[in-house]
């Protein structure tokens, strides 16, 4: 029987259940290592940054770097 469990892996690779379990059963396993979509600090900065990026300033600043403009 196949079950799926979810873990945590410390910093020196070590494997932590997040549910309580007896035991990991001795035998072979397949882990899927999960990868964040986007990165959680930059979600919540992008309000206070987009203040800035708005500006007409800070599109003066960076038109050169468009030449269609």
């Amino acid at each position: 029987m196949l079950r799926t469990i979810e873990v945590d892996i410390d910093a020196s690779g070590r494997i932590h259940p997040l549910e309580d379990l007896p035991s990991l059963p001795t035998g072979r396993a397949l882990l899927t290592l999960l990868t964040p979509s986007v990165d959680e600090a930059a979600l919540l900065a992008e309000p206070a940054l987009a203040e800035d990026w708005l500006k007409t300033e800070e599109d003066e600043a960076w038109a050169h770097l468009q030449p269609g403009k």
